[in-house]
């Protein structure tokens, strides 16, 4: 593996900062510095963090920067309950979203065991 950018990991995570992107722009305007915001911040910190990691020399500055991206892929959970409560997304997203957030959090942790086999 060269970068962080062969990581599968990774590539979903940006996929769904651009997703989640286009679902937030539809949020209404009261929220643009509220729950639009908390879940950009947060979804951008799971490739954000992965990448950072992947630029540390030792495995456990990598992994310790894995939990803070697999932390803020649980946040990003709780917040698309709370959007979804509010009618700020349908079921449908909702259920997209939310299996999209358990695939990265299993990838993650997969990911943090096997570094920790090291």
């Amino acid at each position: 593996m060269k970068t962080h950018k062969d990581l599968e990991v990774w590539k979903n995570a940006i996929d769904f900062v651009t997703t989640l992107y286009k679902i937030t722009h539809e949020f209404p305007t009261i929220e643009l510095y509220g729950l639009s915001s908390q879940l950009r911040r947060a979804a951008i910190s799971i490739p954000s963090n992965i990448a950072e990691g992947y630029s540390r020399k030792g495995n456990k500055e990598t992994i310790h920067f894995l939990y803070n991206a697999l932390a803020s892929n649980t946040e990003i959970e709780t917040q698309l309950i709370i959007a979804k409560n509010l009618g700020y997304i349908n079921d449908s997203t909702f259920n997209k979203l939310e299996q999209d957030c358990t695939k990265t959090g299993k990838q993650l942790v997969k990911l943090i065991r096997y570094l920790q086999s090291k």
